[in-house]
Formats: C-alpha cells, sequence, structure tokens
C-alpha cells in the first residue's frame, strides 16, 4: 500500500510553521504523516509541536534548508513511504493540490511539482519562468522543496540532498541532479497550487553587506549548480560559472549604491572555498568576517593577493 508523507523544513517561524500545517490537515488526499525537521529554532516552536499529536518532528542543529531536506527525505525513506511531499514553512498548499499531483497518468520514476503562486494576489508565479508570469502564460515551472512530490525510486536513484550547501541553490542542484544526471523527467501539474511569498531578493535591490550572510551561499553554491548541471563536461561548468562571476559582480558595480567595494571582494571568499569543496562555513563565522572593518589600502591588497591565489 502507496504511503504519503509529508516533510516540512522550519526555523523560527512557528506561525507560518502553524498555517501550512493547518493546510495539509485538510488535503482532499489524506496524507499519512507529517514530518517536521525544525533547525533549532528558537522561538517556542518545538514546545508548539509537542502539543501536536498527529506530528512527528525531528529537532536538529540550524543545519539550513539543505541539511533540513536532507534528514527528512533520508528519514522519509528508511521508513518506507512510497511518497515524500516537500515544502518549507512560509508557504502551504491548497486544499486539493496532493489529490491533484497523484491523480495522474505519469510514471513514478518522475519529478512532480505544485505551480508554485504567489500568496498575496494568488495568480503570479514567484519565480518568474523566462518571460512568463502568469497560470495562464506557462505550461511548465518546475521549483523544488516547494510542494514537490518525491516517489521514493527517485531517491533510490538519486539520492538526498547535499547538506553540506546549507541554503540559496541547495533545491536547485538536487533538481539538476534529478533531470540531468540521472535524466529524469520532471513535471509541473498546473492545477496543483502551492501558495508561497513573494521572492525577495533581487540583484538590482541595494542589499545591506553587515547583515547580508546569505549572499556567502548564493554565491558558493553556484559553483555546485554548474558542476551537477554540466556534470559531462567539468570544464564548461567552470566557464559557466565564471560568466556567473563577472555577471554578479557586473550587478554589483551597476546596481549596488552601498559598500560596492566590500561587497566586490566578499564574493572571493566563496568563490575560493567553491574551488576548495570548503562546506563548513556557518553563517555565525561569515557575520564574524563581513562585520570587520578594513581600510582601502589593505581591501586592494587582499583583493590582488586572492585574485592571484585564485589564476
Amino acid at each position: 500500500m502507496e504511503k504519503v508523507i509529508a516533510v516540512i523544513v522550519t526555523y523560527n517561524r512557528k506561525n507560518l510553521l502553524a498555517e501550512c500545517i493547518a493546510a495539509l490537515r485538510k488535503q482532499t488526499h489524506r496524507i499519512d504523516k507529517i514530518l517536521v525537521i525544525n533547525n533549532g529554532s528558537m522561538d517556542n516552536t518545538r514546545e508548539w509541536l509537542r502539543e501536536q499529536p498527529d506530528i512527528d518532528f525531528v529537532t536538529q542543529k540550524n543545519m539550513g534548508s539543505a541539511g533540513g531536506f536532507y534528514t527528512g527525505i533520508k528519514k522519509a525513506y528508511k521508513d518506507e513511504y512510497t511518497w515524500i511531499w516537500l515544502m518549507d514553512d512560509d508557504g502551504y498548499p491548497k486544499e486539493d493540490a496532493l489529490e491533484k499531483l497523484l491523480d495522474t497518468d505519469l510514471e513514478d520514476l518522475c519529478l512532480r511539482t505544485c505551480a508554485v503562486i504567489n500568496k498575496e494576489d494568488k495568480k503570479s508565479f514567484v519565480w518568474k519562468t523566462k518571460n512568463l508570469e502568469t497560470l495562464d502564460e506557462v505550461k511548465n515551472n518546475v521549483h523544488p522543496f516547494n510542494g514537490t512530490l518525491l516517489n521514493r525510486k527517485i531517491v533510490e536513484r538519486v539520492g538526498f540532498p547535499d547538506a553540506g550547501l546549507f541554503l540559496w541553490g541547495d533545491e536547485t542542484e538536487y533538481y539538476f541532479r534529478i533531470i540531468k544526471k540521472h535524466a529524469i523527467p520532471a513535471f509541473t501539474i498546473l492545477d496543483s497550487i502551492h501558495y508561497h511569498p513573494g521572492k525577495s531578493y533581487s540583484y538590482k535591490t541595494d542589499w545591506e553587506f553587515s547583515t547580508a550572510w546569505k549572499m556567502y551561499y548564493y554565491v558558493r553554491n553556484r559553483f555546485y549548480i554548474m558542476k551537477t548541471r554540466y556534470s559531462i563536461c567539468k570544464p564548461l561548468a567552470i566557464s559557466m560559472y565564471i560568466i556567473f562571476l563577472l555577471s554578479y559582480s557586473a550587478s554589483v558595480v551597476i546596481f549596488q549604491k552601498t559598500n560596492k567595494m566590500k561587497k566586490l571582494e566578499f564574493i572571493l571568499w566563496p568563490v575560493k572555498d567553491a574551488f576548495t569543496n570548503n562546506l563548513s562555513v556557518t553563517p555565525s563565522q561569515i557575520l564574524e568576517k563581513i562585520g570587520t572593518k578594513q581600510s582601502s589600502f589593505r581591501f586592494i591588497n587582499n583583493y590582488i593577493k586572492r585574485l592571484k591565489s585564485l589564476v
């Protein structure tokens, strides 16, 4: 008998988590188990979870979305669930979303995902696909970890997400591992809706240097995405990463209004760690380093040294 488990990763967003779980409880297709991976939340998430008799949960140190989904998928697979439904805590599925995902003629060995729609206007896509923005315009828009339904056959073949990526790019790397490296097809079921907040980052928006620790993972993890996407040709993967770095650096120069020089120097750190396969850097380490002030002379000197080391 096929069993379905919903896996939610949460961190310090108890109210949003409760909204997500309420939507799961209302699904027209029965969910056999709800599993929450609590990434060391410091609010009262853990206490609230203890009061929910129909929910299993695992509390671990904060390992980001990558570590959260690694733990959740691994546990669901070990517990022999047939279908593993993935989502973050800040989104929630429409009441018939799971029913629509399962009620298809697709083979088990394919990736199925909801259409991820802005929870405010209930119409536009959260992540733009080319020049298409709404449900009426697009036929396929796959974005993993937001209403994605995995069959255990996929996990058998592909394995688990890379926990070391922490966040920003971990879902994309896993997606390309599925569809490119293992040639497993992916489909968006357009009448299966998952609501999610609008995207919070744009390269055109000026970001605060002293608190933007996530940018480290954004730059570092892009290399792992490229290596997976172009796994049959490593030189191409490196070339595409360099193109990304040049484009990203140009966006800093053109669109950023504050701390341009610091932001440019900062890029070299995650790049170095990408090429040396360093996946050990934590958010607290990033915040500590970007909080260190540097003189212009020291910045230029360090920039030249790091550039030479990369070359």
